[in-house]
């Protein structure tokens, strides 16, 4: 696609900002005079092209996490697809016109970045990114970044592999989507069960679980199946260490931390991505973007209200933006 060069990227652009905390509704405005970010050495440029939405996203504008922001005004932000249209001097193996995903924050509640990817342009180190696969649109690809590594580094913290079995907390959302794919078609689960509401149960089974749980009429520490690995993706970390095996690993990513479970906040990771690429490319994980379809840019403080809600299936994506 045609893209602007450096030669010819604005000093001023299009981006949602927010100077103080509060509900998105209220702080977030779309601004048409922000400074594109100045590109440091070891960063590319990006033309953003679509950018995926997270639940941190709001989390953040809400002031959750404040202890640890940059300073205000600030552009939210994590997912993006996109092309370089500038590189910094030290960028060894990115260049103008590379079409590239990543999330913008190697750790993105630890003092992220100011200048996010609700804009349209956005900075980022090399080492976060990493090519777009190619049978992939720009909007199925900004999804998957945080989504993705967030699942696979939490299989690889409980050391996943071939004939062990599963559970997952939250099989229909962004992280749980893609770790049923990941754990049946990439590292051969032997058995994969997932929970979600009544009316996604299909979907967890056409994504590959073996074995789907109605969390709305059943409790599934109460099954008399175990398992080697529980992820917990919905905050059940209490509920999640009763239905783990002896010996087994339990792994979670919001709320409280029941012993033995662990918990951990992804890093972003441009390598990581660069493996998962080839599983991508071949069909063997999927994207998954809600029903709803992408959000234009304008439809950004829309598309924060309806993932606040909890029931977005896969991913929110904002394209196309401007």
């Amino acid at each position: 696609m045609a893209t602007a060069s450096s030669a010819s990227v604005p000093s001023k652009m299009k981006a949602f900002v927010y100077s103080e905390y509060g509900h998105h509704a209220t702080v977030l405005k779309l601004k048409t005079d922000v400074p594109v970010p100045e590109v440091k050495e070891d960063e590319v440029l990006i033309k953003v092209v679509a950018a995926g939405l997270n639940q941190v996203d709001f989390k953040r504008i809400h002031g959750v996490f404040k202890a640890a922001d940059p300073p205000f005004p600030t552009v939210p932000g994590y997912d993006v697809a996109g092309v370089v249209v500038k590189v910094g001097s030290k960028v060894k193996n990115i260049k103008e016109g590379d079409e590239v995903y990543g999330f913008i924050s190697e750790k993105p509640l630890d003092h992220p970045k100011q200048f996010g990817t609700l804009a349209e342009y956005t900075a980022i180190e090399e080492k976060l990114l990493a090519p777009k696969p190619k049978n992939l649109s720009f909007a199925e690809a900004a999804g998957l970044p945080m989504a993705i590594e967030t699942a696979y580094e939490g299989l690889e913290r409980t050391g996943f592999s071939a004939r062990k079995s599963i559970l997952i907390l939250g099989g229909a959302g962004g992280i749980g989507s893609l770790l049923i794919q990941l754990a049946k078609h990439v590292y051969g689960a032997s058995r994969v069960a997932a929970t979600s509401s009544t009316g996604k149960l299909d979907l967890l089974k056409k994504l590959g679980a073996d074995l789907v749980i109605d969390y709305t009429k059943e409790n599934f520490e109460d099954l008399p199946e175990k398992f080697d690995v529980v992820y917990d993706a919905a905050g059940q970390s209490d509920r999640a260490v009763k239905a783990v095996k002896e010996g087994g690993r339990v792994v979670t990513i919001i709320g409280a931390v029941t012993p033995p479970a662990t918990k951990f906040i992804v890093t972003s990771n441009g390598s990581s991505l660069e493996k998962l690429n080839p599983f991508l490319e071949s069909g063997k994980v999927k994207p998954l973007l809600d029903p709803k379809g992408t959000f234009h840019f304008s439809q950004t403080v829309e598309a924060l209200s309806y993932v606040e809600t909890g029931r977005v299936i896969g991913k929110v994506v904002i394209y196309p933006i401007p």
